[in-house]
């Protein structure tokens, strides 16, 4: 890659920062292993004028579920679930859980997607089929967080609440769609779940476990769910410190002290999650240790829902593996990204991806999200490469 071209990511993300849609950024991209760039831009405390920092640590909200997505396959690789396995095989209250569908029986199929205040009249139906692992690992079991059987359930995180302790009253349920009907992202919920049974497989705690699997062999010093007092002073300040969005309604985003969420609530740095990102990109290998088997990676990154995935960019073009969406025609998907690139995003800003074909990462830490932001950045980078 030219360092002449490769400067053309800081003009992009310096005309973002004048033009005063984001206070700051830090964008790091890697290709063949090696970090090419690696630069901090505007300010992470807007009020302060606290210039960023190459090492600031960043809220990943969602950027959180790619971890999670590694966990899984470990426990695969382990023997210790399958993707099709039943959850109430490990959950077993997930049995009698139920499908909330409107009132009217022929609109049994057609639930709303979207509802964020009191629920339209509505009955229970029985799932026609039980919910898999796998419908959890890729968003399409059931359990949304923004559709009608969020508005019915009653899922409010309490103090104390641990994974243990809040996972039996998401499977009171009900599920917002038919298992397997559609995808519908589930923001906080359907990943939690897959936590739960890594918890109960493995015998240790999912922040334990990704510690001592995850964090400690890709030497990610920073990422955190619980962010240790002497790193306070390099967290990106939010505009909006609460990190309302939609659905706070019935599960705020601030999680109890003992609660390690497989969906959200990860911190973490730009070098970290480049380190992330090149085991992937090495099939699994970083610094001598293996994290992942080479067909983890690619079970993980292929995808697994045909033609039933539907971004919000609502193109053609994409599917969806374990927990992350894959590019498989960017022409289709209207997308900057290579074939076969996978990654995933958070609520804040941040998002990260993996280009298989052109041993390249990009990794965007921003804290307000901008998608013009993250496509030109991406636009930029290819522009840099020479062969």
């Amino acid at each position: 890659m030219q360092e002449k071209e490769l400067q053309q990511i800081s003009s992009v993300v310096r005309r973002f920062v004048d033009e005063g849609q984001i206070p700051g950024a830090v964008v790091g991209v890697s290709r063949r292993g090696k970090v090419v760039y690696l630069e901090p831009h505007g300010v992470m405390d807007e009020d302060a004028g606290t210039a960023m920092q190459q090492d600031a640590i960043f809220r990943m909200a969602s950027s959180t579920k790619p971890v999670l997505g590694v966990a899984a396959m470990m426990m695969i690789e382990d023997g210790l679930f399958n993707p099709a396995d039943l959850v109430w095989n490990y959950i077993p209250e997930f049995n009698d859980i139920q499908v909330a569908v409107l009132a009217d029986p022929a609109d049994e199929e057609v639930s709303p997607q979207y509802v964020l205040e009191e629920p339209p009249p509505h009955r229970l139906v029985d799932p026609h089929r039980p919910v898999t692992i796998h419908d959890l690992l890729t968003h399409n079991s059931g359990l949304a967080t923004y559709g009608l059987g969020m508005a019915v359930a009653n899922w409010a995180w309490q103090d104390g609440d641990t994974l243990a302790s809040w996972i039996p009253k998401v499977a009171a349920g009900p599920l917002d769609y038919q298992p397997g009907a559609r995808w519908a992202y589930s923001p906080l919920v359907g990943l939690d779940v897959v936590a739960r049974i890594i918890e109960i497989v493995s015998g240790e705690a999912l922040d334990e476990l990704v510690q001592q699997r995850i964090f400690d062999p890709l030497d990610m010093q920073d990422t955190h769910w619980h962010l240790p007092e002497q790193k306070t002073s390099r967290l990106v300040v939010l505009q909006d410190d609460e990190g309302t969005f939609r659905g706070e309604k019935k599960i705020g985003f601030r999680m109890p002290p003992g609660y390690f969420s497989g969906s959200i609530g990860l911190v973490s740095t730009a070098r970290d999650f480049l380190h992330f990102h090149q085991m992937l990109e090495n099939r699994g290998t970083l610094f001598g240790n293996r994290v992942l088997q080479e067909s983890s990676v690619e079970l993980m990154s292929s995808n697994q829902l045909g033609s039933l995935y539907r971004s919000k960019r609502d193109t053609d073009g994409l599917g969806f593996g374990f927990t992350v969406e894959v590019t498989l025609d960017p022409e289709k998907a209207n997308s900057p990204r290579s074939t076969g690139s996978y990654g995933w995003g958070g609520a804040f800003g941040t998002v990260s991806w993996n280009e298989p074909n052109e041993d390249l990462i990009v990794v965007i830490m921003v804290q307000k999200i901008t998608e013009d932001l993250h496509d030109e950045i991406a636009r930029a980078v290819h522009a840099a490469i020479q062969d």
